[in-house]
């Protein structure tokens, strides 16, 4: 969780999600979820059997953003959802016991009953104002570090977050930090990711 990339298209470019995610991973990047929200189910398995191709080289865990079925016919390690998808009960019984579960959660409620139902982690934001996501829904810092308080899975933070940003997390609790474009908005995507893995460590630590 400690640096936790979310896949973009928005900022491709000449480029491929291959090519940004295996960069993103040599500067260091501890997860990968592929997010696609515009692909038809058979262009989005084929890019995700891409991608974990490359997750599997580098021992990186892949997580599938929403799609189940996806998720299960590329082998990913896990899948992530929001709240208004299928709750993570539900989610258990379809993915079974190995598949890691993710799951949104904007309030303590929400991140308990996550917990409860079998989520592995949760992912909390928007923590900063954010571009890449229209309707998310500001987390504040005190509810941050409850929600952080109040489960024993690990918790990380999403939404806005930047190399100039990231300190001030420090001491919510998160065990690690999701980035989207503070990642691969960059020029230099190898060295954007090395940055944010020492401040995400050093914000973690309390250092």
């Amino acid at each position: 969780m400690l640096l936790y990339a979310v896949t973009d298209r928005r900022w491709l470019g000449d480029k491929t999600i291959a090519s940004q995610v295996e960069k993103s991973i040599e500067g260091g990047v501890t997860c990968i979820q592929l997010r696609e929200k515009e692909l038809d189910d058979e262009k989005f398995l084929n890019e995700a059997l891409e991608i974990k191709k490359i997750c599997n080289r580098y021992n990186v865990p892949f997580i599938i953003n929403d799609n189940v079925e996806v998720a299960l016919k590329c082998g990913a390690d896990g899948i992530h959802v929001g709240q208004s998808d299928m709750n993570a009960g539900s989610l258990r019984r379809l993915v079974g016991e190995e598949m890691i579960i993710g799951v949104s959660a904007g309030t303590v409620d929400e991140a308990l009953e996550a917990a409860a139902n079998g989520a592995d982690y949760i992912g909390t934001g928007s923590v900063f104002v954010t571009s890449t996501k229209d309707d998310a829904d500001h987390v504040t810092y005190d509810t941050l570090k409850e929600i952080c308080s109040a489960v024993e899975i690990p918790v990380v933070a999403i939404g806005g977050i930047t190399r100039e940003n990231v300190q001030e997390l420090q001491g919510s609790g998160v065990d690690g930090i999701a980035v989207v474009s503070a990642l691969f908005a960059q020029e230099d995507i190898k060295s954007a990711a090395a940055e944010l893995l020492e401040l995400s460590g050093r914000m973690v630590n309390g250092k």
